[in-house]
């Protein structure tokens, strides 16, 4: 409050005693636009006069901030040259605040401001002046604008806004290494003192580092800070403002700091000698062990390679990196023997992947340790001396006859006896068998190479002292050829030869198949038979290549005397015992053309015209079916037209049907049914046709049955139901008729004493009483008749 109150002091001496001039407005912000000729005495200056176009003067353009006392802060005075004095003029204020933070006094024209300003939240006022003639109301200067700007005073502290930071900088960087620049914000007036001048420094952090007082810039302060002894440093920096001086405010932050890694550490093995156990059953492949080698640094700076020194028993094993745990996977590259050999010793080697070449004067990134392999002893199943067996038979080799053998023994120190048995799911037909001792494998069945040409098939050993412990072998059993089919010829057993062919002629090229599977080299011989070799038409020429010709033996041929030939061909082949076998072919003779092409070889054709070509007959063959086409589409028009006209006839005999949502005519209605044939069923006529429609479904009330069965009725029923049954022409739907019949009887009896079988004297007529108003008639009547009836002598 004193500093304020100074200075405003201060203000005032410096303008009121002449030490500074009024700010003077530019030229479009002249307060009086009206041309008047005013004497204004300018303060500190000597005496003298000059005119200006000027109708405003005031003695103060700006107002502190923040200002706290009990009366309004004066701001300073407008009066014009009209006003004399004498309260004929009125002051007018408009513009930024005017009302609500500046008021004027009408009369005077002092301006105050009437509440506490902030220059961060406005740093100046445009307002507006006007001289009125109180009893016109008329202006008396034109409207003048002018600044009212608010006097800073340090009243905010600086702020890092960005704040909190974070920041890294590497393990064992050099004094004075960069990390971070920090920046804190005054809201305080820059152009005016002091307030905004911000100064920085570490108030936590050191001597780990330090910061550039002017810039914020935070350095390194110490050499060789090392990740691994402390990786994080929260640092806590302040900004002050009046350049650092006691009274300004100040305003701090905070930066996390991380010391990055770097690859200044080489890995070490925790123990120079590893021991490891591992059983000679292990699958070739398999992890048989792990070793590691510790690494403080972090990420890719601490990955490791291991390498097996060349040595002792190091070809067996190979070792890889887990990139997960960064420890060394030992694995096994062959099989182990116990019996051959129980132990193993090589050095593995661990260095690191990235290296940093300026640390190299620390010495070499790697390290070395001893493994030292013990095999255990294990139980193992028995082991064949081949991993396949190949054997060999002759198909057709009696039952028992030994082929082959095989051969497992136990390895392990006390070695067993071992037991042999054929894998039944390998060979379920049981061809062969084996000895169970000896290993031995025999025929149980007769072979035949042309059925099965090869065997393949499992036999698992065992050992005696434990038969869970097996091994399997695969035997493959190849069935050798007998021979003993014969040669035959290969298709086509038929062939064709022209009517003109001339003697020596090839007709057709034959081959031989064999089904004995035959041996490289085997050569095919053809011949005629015998007695086909007198005299004949065609002959047999060997082309001793598995192959021959038909060669034809006469000059010319005729269909007419002969159609077809037979020719025997006898086949041999070259093995042994030799077999051969008679084939007939049948040639054919045909008619060609001059230059051989066959143009039929139909018996049909001999008889025909010798100018008829195939076209032609395929042109007659078409008209033929043409024609039948013709005639059956013709005999289905005229019974499609005899059909309609049917149809046609039965829907006008259909047209008499009287449909059951009509209403009839009664008994007069003769033009459908005749009714008197209902009421004497003796006159109906035999094998009437029907004329009935297929009636609507009707909802008709369900009625009580009749007391008697109506004999005729239902002897009529009947008969239609009969009719329908055998007759063709009937619909193939019910159909439901009703006739204007009246049955002889009704559930309520009749009320007429015809063709009752009581007696009148019988009757009980007192009922009628009981029916209501509409038969109060009728039981008047009778009750009267009953009471004039003598009473009985008794």
């Amino acid at each position: 409050m004193l500093t304020r109150n100074c200075l405003s002091l201060l203000l005032w001496v410096l303008f009121d005693g002449g030490l500074l001039t009024p700010l003077q407005p530019q030229p479009q912000q002249t307060l009086a636009t009206e041309p008047r000729e005013n004497v204004i005495h300018l303060p500190g200056r000597r005496s003298h006069v000059h005119r200006v176009k000027r109708g405003w003067v005031w003695n103060q353009f700006f107002v502190l901030e923040e200002y706290m006392g009990s009366e309004p802060q004066y701001v300073g005075k407008l009066h014009s040259d009209l006003d004399k004095g004498e309260g004929t003029v009125k002051y007018t204020l408009s513009g930024d605040g005017a009302g609500t933070v500046f008021t004027i006094d009408e009369t005077t024209g002092d301006i105050h401001a009437i509440r506490s300003l902030d220059r961060e939240e406005k740093p100046f006022y445009t307002l507006r002046a006007q001289a009125v003639d109180i009893e016109t109301r008329k202006p008396l200067e034109p409207e003048s604008e002018f600044i009212i700007k608010v006097q800073d005073i340090n009243d905010n502290e600086p702020k890092f806004l960005d704040g909190p930071y974070i920041a890294s900088v590497p393990e064992m960087s050099p004094v004075g290494a960069y990390v971070l620049q920090v920046k804190a914000t005054d809201a305080d007036d820059p152009t005016y003192g002091n307030s905004a001048r911000v100064v920085y420094s570490i108030l936590q952090g050191q001597p780990y580092f330090s910061i550039d007082p002017k810039t914020g810039v935070i350095r390194t302060a110490l050499p060789n800070m090392d990740r691994e002894v402390k990786e994080q440093y929260q640092v806590l920096i302040q900004a002050k403002d009046m350049g650092g001086q006691l009274g300004g405010l100040a305003g701090t932050t905070i930066v996390n700091i991380t010391l990055t890694d770097v690859n200044d550490n080489p890995p070490r093995f925790p123990k120079s000698i590893f021991h490891l156990k591992v059983p000679e059953s292990s699958p070739v492949g398999s992890a048989i062990g792990r070793i590691r080698a510790v690494d403080p640094d972090f990420g890719q700076n601490a990955e490791i390679e291991y390498n097996i020194v060349p040595g002792d028993g190091g070809n067996l094993f190979d070792i890889v990196t887990d990139e997960d745990t960064q420890e060394g996977v030992i694995k096994l590259k062959k099989p182990l023997d116990f019996e051959t050999k129980k132990a193993y010793t090589f050095k593995v080697e661990a260095s690191n992947v990235h290296l940093d070449h300026r640390f190299h004067s620390a010495g070499p990134f790697k390290d070395t340790a001893t493994v030292k392999i013990s095999v255990l002893d294990v139980d193992e199943p028995p082991v064949f001396s081949r991993p396949l067996y190949t054997m060999e038979v002759y198909e057709d080799t009696p039952v028992g006859t030994i082929i082959g053998a095989v051969t497992a023994q136990d390895l392990d120190v006390g070695s067993s006896a071992v037991r042999y048995l054929i894998d039944w799911k390998s060979d379920g037909d049981s061809y062969f068998t084996i000895d169970a001792t000896e290993g031995t494998i025999a025929t149980n069945e007769l072979l035949d190479r042309e059925s099965t040409a090869q065997y393949n098939f499992s036999i698992i050993a065992s050992k005696v002292s434990n038969p869970l412990l097996t091994s399997r072998v695969n035997i493959l059993i190849n069935v050798l050829d007998v021979n003993e089919f014969p040669p035959e010829i290969s298709v086509p057993y038929e062939t064709a030869v022209c009517e003109n062919a001339k003697p020596g002629q090839i007709i057709q090229i034959v081959s031989a198949a064999d089904r004995d599977l035959s041996p490289a080299g085997q050569q095919f011989s053809f011949k005629l038979s015998p007695e086909a070799a007198i005299k004949p038409n065609f002959t047999v020429r060997d082309f001793r290549n598995n192959t021959a010709g038909i060669e034809t033996r006469r000059n010319g041929y005729s269909r007419r005397q002969q159609e077809l030939y037979f020719l025997p061909v006898v086949i041999e082949d070259s093995s042994y015992p030799v077999q051969s076998s008679t084939n007939t072919m049948t040639i054919r003779v045909c008619r060609c053309d001059s230059d051989g092409t066959i143009l039929s070889c139909n018996v049909e054709a001999i008889f025909l015209p010798v100018g008829l070509s195939t076209g032609a007959l395929i042109a007659i063959l078409l008209c033929i079916v043409i024609l039948l086409a013709i005639v059956v589409l013709y005999v289905a028009l005229r019974r499609q037209k005899k059909k309609d006209t049917l149809m046609t006839s039965k829907e006008d005999i259909r047209d008499n049907v009287i449909h059951y949502d009509d209403e009839g005519g009664g008994e007069e209605d003769t033009q459908a049914f005749d009714i008197g044939a209902l009421r004497n069923p003796k006159v109906i006529e035999d094998n009437k046709i029907r004329r009935d429609i297929k009636p609507d479904s009707l909802c008709l009330p369900r009625q009580r049955p009749p007391v008697e069965d109506n004999t005729d009725i239902r002897d009529f029923i009947h008969q239609r139901l009969q009719e329908h049954d055998v007759d063709p022409t009937a619909p193939p739907y019910d159909s439901l008729a009703t006739y204007a019949y009246e049955g002889s009887g009704s559930a309520a009896d009749s009320l007429s004493s015809i063709e009752s079988l009581t007696t009148e004297a019988d009757q009980d007529f007192n009922y009628l009483a009981d029916w209501g108003p509409r038969f109060k008639v009728l039981a008047d009547m009778f009750g009267e008749e009953e009471s004039y009836t003598p009473d009985k002598v008794t």
